[in-house]
């Protein structure tokens, strides 16, 4: 009995108002959807996939392999010797380019005799398909980059077109993904030691 004279009278809970199985189940592939969507364009605006189209950075990259790009790389970093880059192409072309950063700004780059020199010193290139058969030279402009293809002798690149400014570069590739049995990273570290001399 309550202090007022009164009898307490026993309430039952009311029942907890459930959603139809329908329902929760839309919300939850909702959610899923809405939260792939998120990781997706995250990813996205960090990783681009390129798909390689032709023969220019042969033997390193075969026409149809995929390459992971950082599209972060240079505007967390600036470029280095030896970088496999993505670009849009000076000359206006639809499709974007990938070659490699020989020359960085204020280089002077010289090739003949087979051969490819920076600032006078001899790059040691095993990765490239086989020695130039052509003469270059020429000083890199500020805010730009020289590039090659691997294949030289069949790349159109820098020693044909000019240099690449840097605001058209899209990102430094960094993996063969695809095919499985060509997974690989894509690094040069002796053209660094090279370029810079002993």
């Amino acid at each position: 009995m309550l202090e007022n004279g009164s009898i307490p009278v026993e309430t039952q809970p009311e029942p907890a108002r459930t959603r139809p199985a329908w329902l929760s189940f839309t919300l939850e592939i909702l959610q899923t959807v809405i939260l792939a969507l998120l990781l997706y364009f995250m990813i996205d605006s960090v990783l681009a996939r390129v798909r390689v189209e032709n023969v220019s950075m042969q033997p390193t990259l075969q026409s149809g392999n995929f390459i992971l790009v950082n599209k972060l790389a240079y505007k967390l970093g600036e470029p280095h010797y030896g970088d496999v880059i993505i670009f849009h192409p000076p000359d206006g072309s639809v499709e974007d380019y990938i070659k490699r950063v020989i020359g960085l700004p204020g280089d002077h780059v010289e090739i003949r005799d087979g051969k490819v020199f920076i600032n006078g010193n001899e790059l040691y290139e095993p990765y490239i398909a086989a020695p130039p058969r052509y003469n270059y030279s020429g000083d890199v402009p500020e805010g730009h980059l020289f590039v090659l293809g691997d294949n030289r002798n069949r790349s159109s690149d820098s020693h044909e077109w000019g240099f690449v400014p840097l605001e058209s570069v899209i990102g430094k590739a960094l993996v063969v993904y695809w095919p499985l049995e060509e997974i690989k990273t894509l690094v040069a570290p002796t053209i660094v030691r090279a370029a810079n001399g002993p």
